[in-house]
């Protein structure tokens, strides 16, 4: 038996080892897994070129938990290791193995699948074990060896009776750690981590029902077997090529990846790209409402099938952060921090190779099937949005598949919507002005007035469309969005022509002060004169845009205005023409004339959805009383 000193650069390591390897003290299983699925692999690829004179056969990995005696077993049948081996892989800490291998056989070993990026993937297991044990037997004919460790620099190293080929490694777990001797939670991290690990993983068996024999009687119970319980998917759908896949097989994968999501998704993008890095994976859209405070997370991360993280901030665009799926990249660094991660080149390549093969997937969709496009509009339109907003590049492209749907369910791109309105609704000043909705219910009285006109309305209703509108009209020339309800109609396209008014200067004078007089010196409407078409409504209340967009953009964007809480401020715009205010400006009597502006008043905050409470329950009460 050989004894010696772990080949550290500190006294002891373990300590350490212990306390800041990792955040999260499970990811050994991770660690130990990934070790010897390439020990797998590394054998299935040297039989392959002829370098090993061994079967390979159809090895697994095997997980084995003994609570009594508080181990763990980690069990493969791939390439072993020789005694000098040991020395060198295991005594001397964070030598990978893996690198060493890939390096050696570089050309051959390029799509062998190796992981080798763990580094200190072993010694993760001195985290929740206070002695390790390696026993091993190498692919070549050399003795079997046996490693000892008890977490201290000191280790034994002698030989061992091992006949089958493989690594097996025990944990003797710590009293810090039982929870890993929990058949559920070995389970789960097995789940979690390795569910699509390209070597079968055994954990335990399960009974399997056999068919009948002939001549069974109906009654009689089915034969069944002990089988291998193979806890993970070694070929999940995207390690295969997209024609070997059919519209069921991504469907499946879905339901697959989120067991508990019932809804189907709309569409999914394979994502397969070799050069300037390796990355496959992929992405599905699925049903997305307004909601912004969806669940992110939903994206897995994965390195050679290795599960890293769901949190993948800064690996993809922030905007495809809503979709679902799976990306796996041997090339993004693992178990650094986001700064880090965020920093790294081929991490910045990754995120816009992403975005441009996100949009030339929407670009297709809508240009083979525009309808289906159209249909699904709604469920889609928030990724697009915020995609437009944040990237620039998505921006350009998503220009040419973008949609803008009208009240009545027609939907336009942009250049369309232009092509459509620029006839009717250019203003005196030469501007596009683009009218819209939010609510096609609360601003129905102002959409049909817009209507009337032969306006197009646009129902736009996202939270983030004033932060978009914004956008467009700062890259776009000579346009500007106008919700219909923001100013009388004539105003917001205003032409050439305009109505002179039947008051006079004293007159409007008059009525000015008789209408601020029952509204009160607090009111929060901003009285405005105008000389309209007589048919127009006498009393209209308007949101002026500027301050009702800064407000809902404050909203979603965090109050990044820095405007503070701002206050609902209101235009109450009097048509001087309609023949109700010239009958206002001529009762004698106070009081009726007090409830001519009040009923007026109320009768432009119901169109506008602004009479509530108190004011509602008045205006009922006096309108009956007026019928009578």
């Amino acid at each position: 038996m050989a004894t010696g000193k772990i080949n550290v650069s500190v006294d002891n390591i373990f300590p350490l080892i212990k306390k800041f390897l990792y955040s999260d003290h499970e990811i050994f299983l991770r660690e130990l897994v990934s070790n010897a699925t390439d020990a797998t692999l590394k054998l299935k690829h040297l039989t392959a070129i002829g370098e090993a004179k061994v079967e390979y056969g159809n090895p697994l990995i095997e997980i084995k938990v003994d609570k009594k005696g508080k181990k763990l077993h980690v069990i493969d049948q791939g390439l072993g290791m020789t005694e000098e081996e040991v020395k060198k892989y295991i005594n001397e800490v964070a030598f990978s193995g893996a690198e060493e291998f890939i390096n050696k056989y570089e050309d051959s070993a390029k799509d062998a699948g190796i992981i080798g990026h763990f580094g200190l993937g072993f010694y993760s297991a001195f985290m929740v074990a206070h002695k390790v044990e390696i026993i091993t037997k190498s692919y070549q004919d050399e003795p079997a060896v046996h490693w000892s460790c008890d977490g201290s620099p000191n280790f034994t190293i002698e030989p061992s009776d091992k006949k089958e080929r493989g690594t097996e490694i025990i944990l003797h777990i710590a009293d810090d750690s039982t929870e890993f001797l929990e058949d559920s939670r070995i389970r789960e991290l097995l789940r979690k981590y390795n569910k699509f690990m390209p070597v079968p993983i055994k954990f335990g068996t399960k009974t399997e029902t056999l068919p009948k024999p002939e001549g069974a009687k109906e009654d009689d119970p089915a034969p069944t077997k002990e089988v291998d319980n193979i806890i993970n998917n070694p070929n999940p759908a995207w390690t295969k090529q997209p024609t070997d896949l059919k519209d069921e097989d991504y469907k499946s994968f879905y339901r697959e990846l989120y067991p508990m999501q019932f809804e189907e998704p709309l569409f999914h993008i394979h994502l397969n790209v070799d050069y300037p890095f390796n990355l496959t994976g992929i992405l599905y859209f699925p049903k997305l409402t307004n909601d912004l405070n969806i669940q992110k997370d939903k994206i897995q991360l994965y390195q050679n099938q290795v599960f890293v993280t769901d949190n993948v901030e800064g690996i993809v665009p922030e905007f495809l952060t809503m979709l679902r799926g799976v990306i796996d990249s041997p090339d993004i660094p693992l178990n650094v921090s986001r700064s880090y991660l965020q920093a790294d080149g081929a991490v910045k390549k990754i995120s816009s190779y992403i975005t441009r093969k996100v949009a030339d997937k929407l670009n297709s969709l809508f240009k083979n099937n525009r309808e289906d496009f159209e249909k699904k509009w709604n469920d889609i339109k928030i990724v697009i949005e915020y995609g437009m907003l944040s990237e620039d590049k998505f921006f350009e492209k998503a220009d040419k598949f973008a949609l803008y749907p009208s009240i009545d369910g027609a939907y336009y791109t942009f250049e369309e919507l232009q092509e459509k309105i620029k006839a009717n609704q250019t203003d005196k000043d030469d501007k596009l002005v683009i009218l819209y909705a939010s609510d096609k219910e609360a601003q129905h009285s102002y959409i049909e007035t817009a209507k009337s006109k032969g306006y197009e309305v646009l129902l736009l209703d996202s939270p983030i469309i004033g932060h978009l509108m914004q956008k467009l009209e700062t890259t776009k020339e000579k346009i500007s969005f106008a919700r219909v309800d923001a100013d009388h109609i004539d105003k917001l396209i205003q032409k050439e022509d305009t109505q002179i008014s039947k008051l006079s200067d004293e007159e409007k004078e008059k009525l000015k002060a008789d209408l601020e007089a029952v509204f009160g010196e607090k009111s929060n409407y901003t009285i405005q004169l105008e000389a309209m078409d007589s048919d127009a409504s006498p009393f209209v209340i308007t949101e002026p845009e500027f301050l009702r967009r800064m407000k809902e953009m404050q909203q979603t964007g965090g109050g990044m205005f820095g405007m503070g809480h701002m206050p609902e401020m209101y235009n109450l715009i009097v048509n001087t023409n309609h023949e109700l205010i010239g009958e206002i400006l001529n009762t004698k009597t106070a009081k009726k004339k007090e409830r001519l502006i009040n009923q007026s008043l109320d009768l432009a905050k119901l169109s506008k959805g602004l009479l509530k409470g108190a004011d509602l329950t008045n205006f009922i009460k006096r309108s009956y009383e007026m019928v009578k």
